[in-house]
């Protein structure tokens, strides 16, 4: 009797332990961190810094990330369809007319539901709350120019349009969404002379007067640089709003749903005006985006 009892509560104590060992990984399994996160990014500054903090908030979280940088913006939204990323930043705006191929809608609100509806819906891919910061396409001006005339809005540009020379980056003439877009809504942009140059150099061909007005984005960092250029309102608004968010395949946040606060708490502290700053940070001082990110980073967490 006392070995049957024994045997018994041997029985019994593995079948505990067992009982035990299963909770626990069932537990570790959904919130494992030993799962490496892919984090994707554009190849640009902006995308680059921003791919960057998220890196270093999951990694503050306890994640391993994997880095997969510098991925053109024409086959980003594949990688992360395919399974060669988990998420990225990417802009409502895009996921809306370039991705969806949807009609133009002016509400931030209205584009972000309406993309994070498609995108569950065709692609199971989630967006995670959009940060207020806006990437739009633009307009700037040579600020000196700006007070000259009085040109505060692209009405005010194309009422003096004869007087200008614009600094087009060839694209920009023939896009959907450029110089056509423009002439739709507000009319005939009458140029005193055009002129195609190298995006890369539109801001040193206005700093040293070879022209006047040139197509920008709106967090582009030389825009800090409010002496020498003036970004133009979009008062009729030709271009949808561009809001920052990350997207994240489903499987991925369902198998850790703490990325969402994790991430989301990143995007808060992000508005168009501490985007620009950072930028600047990398395209005019020269910094290497990584210690940007960081430094930034270090501010918020």
């Amino acid at each position: 009797m006392k070995k049957r009892m024994k045997f018994l509560l041997i029985v019994v104590v593995v079948v505990v332990l067992a009982l035990f060992m299963t909770a626990c990984g069932s537990n570790s399994g959904s919130t494992s961190k030993n799962t490496t996160i892919r984090v994707g990014t554009k190849d640009f500054t902006e995308n680059l810094v921003v791919g960057e903090l998220y890196a270093l908030a999951l990694e503050g979280a306890g994640y391993k990330v994997e880095r997969v940088s510098n991925i053109a913006g024409s086959v980003i939204h594949t990688s992360l369809v395919s399974n060669k990323i988990d998420l990225y930043p990417e802009y409502t705006g895009t996921g809306l007319l370039a991705v969806l191929k949807m009609k133009l809608l002016i509400s931030p609100d209205d584009v972000y539901q309406t993309v994070k509806d498609e995108y569950e819906k065709q692609f199971k891919i989630t967006w995670l709350q959009y940060s207020k910061a806006n990437d739009s396409a633009g307009l700037f001006i040579r600020t000196e120019v700006s007070k000259k005339f009085g040109i505060i809005t692209i009405s005010d540009l194309q009422k003096h349009a004869s007087e200008l020379r614009f600094a087009s980056q060839g694209e920009f003439d023939q896009r959907e969404d450029g110089i056509p877009a423009l002439k739709k809504v507000y009319g005939d942009f009458n140029w005193k002379s055009s002129k195609v140059y190298d995006n890369g150099l539109k801001y040193e061909v206005l700093k040293n007067n070879e022209a006047d007005v040139s197509p920008a984005y709106t967090t582009e960092g030389q825009l800090v640089n409010t002496n020498e250029f003036t970004l133009l309102e979009d008062d009729k608004h030709v271009w949808p709003p561009y809001n920052l968010a990350p997207v994240i395949r489903d499987n991925v946040l369902a198998a850790h749903p703490d990325i969402a606060d994790v991430i989301n708490k990143v995007s808060a502290t992000l508005n168009t005006k501490t985007l620009t700053a950072l930028n600047a940070k990398v395209d005019v001082d020269k910094k290497e985006y990584e210690k940007v990110a960081k430094e930034y980073y270090e501010l918020i967490k």
